[in-house]
């Protein structure tokens, strides 16, 4: 019996591999105007303009890592294992990549190449924005139409409270949990800072669904951990403009932490691989800050990557994509955000693709 020819595209943020990739990397990132919400007229100006001024500092974040981002060989390793889990199918992963290569292009062109006989789409961003996963898939359409490529696609918009989901993040912090408080006094208390990135509040004022997604994946976790009178908050990492972000802050909380003198767990929650948000901000930048300001001790729990349960997520997921049918679904098939959230892609639904129902 032949094997359905699964065409598996897997989307994440990109990274520069050396450092003369910084500026255009940059460029690339400031350009989306999911990101850079002006005037048109204005955008490539500007965003050339906050490159510039962003080059310095991000070639020095990304010298303490070796002077390249690791994104691209850890979902190239996310890719392999998702294959090798899902043997009823003859499938392969493709990864597209947003600000740097191998972008939409380059990959829907490999894709109409090896000829699936269908495709799914699959962020590693398991909670939905505009700017991350709305942004790669707005990106995909564009380069699949200019690749010719015309075959039966399924879309995952996101996947923050999947019952698999919840449960390997939080086998992820409970370990990391574990481990910290074996090397604690019973008398000193842990406080988990559950760290996502950040986001402008006008964005999520708009109607971006991110923040309230953020807020249901950590209620998952927690409730999944089980720990009695758990100390936990949510807080927004890489505040990268002058206006006003979600809050608290990352900083802000690490801050408290010293004042409070409490050690720190902190769980990137929406990062599904390391990067120099991890491996940077977290381990150096916020670890030297919660040093200065009298944590008593700061840990980290790392991101997924390719941990056997969250390749065993998506592997669920996409046999479950494959039950829907082409279209957009999340990981229950239809929209799972209240109201309000009015740029969940089930509210702003394409006419020319089919949105599943609950």
């Amino acid at each position: 019996m032949t094997k359905p020819r699964i065409a598996i595209v897997l989307f994440n943020l990109g990274g520069p591999d050396r450092p003369q990739s910084i500026r255009p990397f940059l460029v690339n990132l400031f350009t989306d105007p999911a990101v850079l919400r002006v005037n048109p007229f204005v955008r490539p100006f500007l965003a050339r303009f906050i490159a510039a001024a962003r080059v310095k500092p991000a070639t020095r974040n990304y010298a303490k890592i070796g002077g390249r981002s690791p994104l691209l060989e850890l979902t190239e390793q996310q890719a392999r294992a998702l294959e090798a889990a899902l043997p009823e199918y003859d499938a392969r992963c493709f990864v597209a990549m947003r600000y740097w290569h191998p972008m939409s292009d380059a990959v829907a062109r490999a894709v109409r190449a090896w000829n699936p006989d269908e495709v799914l789409l699959l962020p590693l961003y398991p909670q939905y924005s505009t700017t991350t996963t709305g942004s790669s898939l707005s990106a995909w359409r564009e380069a699949a139409a200019k690749a010719g490529l015309m075959k039966p696609t399924c879309t995952l918009c996101c996947y923050y409270s999947d019952d698999g989901f919840v449960r390997s993040m939080a086998g992820i912090v409970r370990r990391s949990w574990d481990q910290a408080r074996a090397s604690l006094p019973d008398d000193l208390n842990l406080r988990i800072l559950f760290s996502a990135h950040g986001l402008p509040k006008v964005i999520i004022d708009g109607g971006d669904p991110y923040q309230f997604q953020i807020e249901r994946s950590v209620a998952g976790v927690v409730q999944c951990l089980g720990i009695r009178d758990l100390d936990h908050v949510i807080c927004y990492q890489s505040r990268a403009t002058p206006q006003e972000w979600i809050a608290p802050s990352t900083e802000e909380e690490i801050e408290r932490a010293g004042r409070d003198g409490t050690a720190v767990l902190v769980v990137p929650i929406a990062f599904v691989s390391e990067h120099t948000e991890t491996l940077v901000e977290l381990d150096i930048d916020y670890k030297e800050l919660a040093e200065r300001v009298g944590v008593p001790r700061y840990f980290r729990a790392p991101a997924p990557n390719s941990d056997a349960g969250f390749i065993a997520v998506l592997a669920g997921l996409v046999r479950r994509m494959r039950g829907f049918g082409p279209g957009t679904c999340s990981h229950v098939g239809g929209r799972t955000c209240p109201g309000p959230q009015t740029d969940c892609p089930f509210a702003r639904a394409d006419p020319r693709e089919r949105m599943h129902s609950r």
